[in-house]
Formats: C-alpha cells, structure tokens, sequence
C-alpha cells in the first residue's frame, strides 16, 4: 500500500488586529499510530510531494494573505517541486505563497549561492521567502545575512531551545532578531506560543505576529474524496 501524506495546516496569528494573516503547511504521513511527521522529507517522492501540494493549494481558498509551505533546500533544487510551487502561487493568487526555507537533512548541502537563482525567481513570480528556525541550527544571523535581503519573514521558534520563555537569554535573542527584522523591513513570526502567559509575554517583547498551540494545533486539510480523519 502506497503511504499516504497529507497537509495540516496552523494558523497564524495577528494579535494586534487579533486577524488570521496566514497559514502554514505542515506534511504528516498517515501511520497505523495516527498521523505522524515523516522520518524524512528528502526521501518521500518529489512528485508525490508537487501532487499534493498543488492539490493542496487548490483547496485552500484565498481567505488569508499568506500562504506558506516548507521546503528544504534538497526540495528547492528539485524540478518538480519548483513547478509545483510556481503552479500553487498562481491557484492561489492573490494570497501570497511564502516558501519557508527550512534546514531539514539532505543528501548533500547546498551553498546559498546556488539557492539563490531559485529564489530570485520565486521573487520574480510573486512569492515570498521565509527563513525557518533563525537563531539555532545552520541559520545564524552570519551564515543566513546573504538571504535577508531577498526575504520577507523570518520565524523565530521557540520550541527548537531548551530554556523557558522567560529566561532572559531567549529574550534577548528576540530582541536581537527583532532588530533585524526592523532593520530590513521583515515580518517576525514567533512560533511555540503555548500558553496566555507566552502569549502576553511576547506581546511585552514587541511581537504582534504568532502561531502555536495557544492558538491552534495542526488541523488535517482534507482532499476531495478523502474519507480518513
């Protein structure tokens, strides 16, 4: 039997005009356990993956301003998926498509000089760039600088540290990505908002844009004839 993914979708949130301004795909794999995160996204099919997600994009109608979907940079290199992605921008236009460049394992690495005619033209064809998880793993403010100017999010996650919300290490590295984004004109998202508390607490820090479990958890966006919950 072929596996069988699917995309949840979150929203996220405008606290400020207390709005949904976007939402985010995330890809599970449907397990005898439930749904669950594939152990890898780079092994899945790249068709599989265009298939849905322009089947996906065709559900979804343009209620939100944003639009965004992970793709790692293996994905980004990978014909299919680019066609997939510029077929999705144009179902869903006006809403913005936002690639989400994520720093999921890959076969080989890619040097953000070789990303960058890719994005250029996903820029060129109306979309938006997004840098994932800032601040932990290969995105550092030094080994992303290259990317900012042709971003407009960056996402500042707080379920990838260790440390409490309230330790004023993490708050400073908010702060310190705030300024950045101030700096180059970006959006900032704050992911991992779990509670009232967190959500209060960030609104102190500045944030207005957010997404977490406070708000929602992933809910599973059906296809026409799926019969599975």
């Amino acid at each position: 039997m072929e596996p069988i993914y699917r995309y949840f979708v979150q929203p996220q949130i405008n606290t400020e005009t207390k709005t949904i301004f976007g939402y985010e795909l995330l890809m599970k794999q449907l397990t005898p356990d439930g749904w669950r995160l594939p152990a890898s996204f780079t092994a899945i099919d790249p068709q599989i993956v265009a298939d849905l997600l322009v089947a996906t994009t065709k559900v979804l109608s343009p209620k939100v301003r944003y639009c965004s979907v992970n793709v790692n940079r293996e994905q980004l290199m990978t014909t299919s998926i680019v066609a997939a992605i510029t077929k999705s921008q144009e179902q869903i236009y006006p809403t913005r498509l936002v690639v989400e460049l994520t720093e999921d394992d890959s076969p080989r690495k890619y040097a953000i000089a070789e990303l960058m005619p890719q994005l250029k033209k996903f820029r060129d064809q109306g979309m938006e760039l997004s840098l994932d998880d800032v601040g932990t793993g290969d995105n550092y403010f030094t080994e992303i600088a290259e990317l900012l100017p042709l971003a407009s999010e960056v996402k500042f996650a707080l379920q990838n540290f260790n440390q409490d919300f309230r330790d004023p290490e993490i708050q400073q590295k908010i702060h310190f990505w705030r300024a950045i984004t101030e700096e180059y004109g970006l959006r900032l998202v704050l992911e991992g908002i779990e509670d009232h508390d967190d959500s209060v607490l960030s609104k102190q820090l500045g944030i207005k844009l957010k997404q977490g479990y406070y708000f929602s958890k992933p809910r599973l966006l059906k296809l026409p004839n799926d019969t599975f919950d």
